[in-house]
């Protein structure tokens, strides 16, 4: 038994801001010394060794309802006492409490979610990926998400960037822009013109398009071979999501905000309403279930990909990646899109000197106990906005 002994959670600072616009409006970290847009952290100690498990939450946002204050609620006021002299190996029991305890909540179960795994992969002297199914990929590639931009040319600019500097050789551009889906394929198509053949190019409308409009669009695209078609209508229209299937004549259709837990992925099987489904261990709950929905998916004949962008979160894009690689290839597409956790926007602040990194558009998970990722003390110190501990006497 591995017992649970206390908890702390933390709201930390971040020295550097991302901000990114799509069809449902913007992404940003948020400015130094507010918690909006913040990660926050979680460290279980128990017998000596300690689980980490970060996720930021990108609320503000079109369909995830977790803040930072929901997280800090949810884990200080209700998960943390009741995990509090469970034993950690016990990950079923701990599923089921947070079942009995809060209904959804699933950033908060994820950051406890990455805790525990980190905590028994250090307890077991084993890797994460070891925990999850063994190492099927020890290399994953990765994808850059394309933000909208102010002009069609600073798009095409960041999707360069991506390509000539980090040799990254998977591209998604985010779709739905105020100009119609018109105005979508011509960033499309420079970006096609740009960057040539060898770079596979997706877009993401984030249900930013209507049923017809996709349709009419995925014509459109042909010319310019679209890689795939991410979420284009609302996320519970699966009737639509269906149809744009049969008409999309092979171009695979990912489903993204419709998949938010394994009963989601259930829906989206019996509808036939999609080829892949995007993984984000941060909306289902963390990696249990993530790995519920990758068996659901491959009985229905599905694939996976791996999305969540980990703005400036080395633990995070950990989880992301251990997942990615503990899953044969040939159920994996595109590529791991965690690629903002790895230093490509600026550093993790506490993690000031990482090991897990990008190179020729890949990364290697890391091969330590764990998620493989430490962090540092000072950093931490210096970082924190807010911090709670739970204790027994809670």
């Amino acid at each position: 038994m591995l017992r649970i002994e206390r908890i702390e959670v933390f709201v930390t600072d971040l020295p550097g801001r991302l901000r990114r616009r799509m069809s449902s409006g913007g992404y940003d970290t948020g400015a130094g010394g507010s918690w909006i847009g913040k990660p926050v952290l979680v460290k279980l100690h128990a017998g000596g060794l300690v689980g980490l498990g970060q996720i930021r939450p990108i609320s503000p946002g079109h369909w995830m309802p977790d803040t930072v204050y929901s997280m800090l609620h949810a884990i200080t006021d209700y998960f943390g006492p009741r995990l509090i002299g469970m034993d950690a190996f016990d990950m079923a029991g701990i599923e089921r409490m947070f079942d009995v305890t809060l209904p959804y909540n699933p950033n908060a179960r994820a950051a406890i979610d990455h805790a525990l795994h980190d905590l028994l992969g250090k307890a077991t002297g084993q890797p994460v990926y070891n925990l999850l199914g063994g190492l099927r990929q020890p290399d994953v590639p990765l994808e850059w998400s394309v933000s909208m931009q102010d002009t069609r040319e600073e798009m095409i600019d960041e999707a360069a960037r991506a390509v000539e500097a980090f040799g990254i050789e998977v591209l998604c551009l985010k779709a739905g822009e105020p100009g119609g889906w018109r105005q979508d394929l011509g960033n499309f198509a420079a970006a096609r013109d740009r960057l040539g053949p060898d770079i596979l190019i997706g877009i993401d409308p984030n249900t930013g398009w209507t049923r017809h409009e996709t349709i009419q669009a995925l014509d459109g695209y042909r010319a310019y071979r679209l890689d795939y078609l991410e979420q284009p209508i609302e996320r519970r229209d699966l009737q639509g999501m269906a149809e744009i299937r049969r008409a999309a004549r092979g171009v695979p259709l990912m489903a993204d905000e419709a998949m938010t837990s394994p009963a989601d992925a259930l829906a989206l099987a019996k509808a036939d309403a999609a080829d892949v489904l995007c993984i984000k261990p941060y909306k289902l709950g963390g990696l249990r279930p993530a790995k519920r929905v990758a068996a659901i998916a491959e009985t229905a004949g599905q694939l996976l990909n791996v999305g969540g962008l980990a703005a400036f979160c080395q633990l995070e894009a950990a989880a992301a990646a251990h997942f990615y690689a503990s899953t044969p290839a040939h159920l994996m597409m595109p590529a791991g899109e965690f690629v903002f956790g790895l230093g490509v926007i600026g550093p993790d602040p506490l993690v000031p000197e990482p090991k897990f990194t990008i190179k020729n558009g890949k990364t290697r998970v890391p091969n330590a106990p764990g998620l493989g990722v430490e962090i540092d003390e000072d950093a931490l110190q210096r970082l924190t906005l807010h911090r709670v501990e739970v204790t027994e006497n809670d």
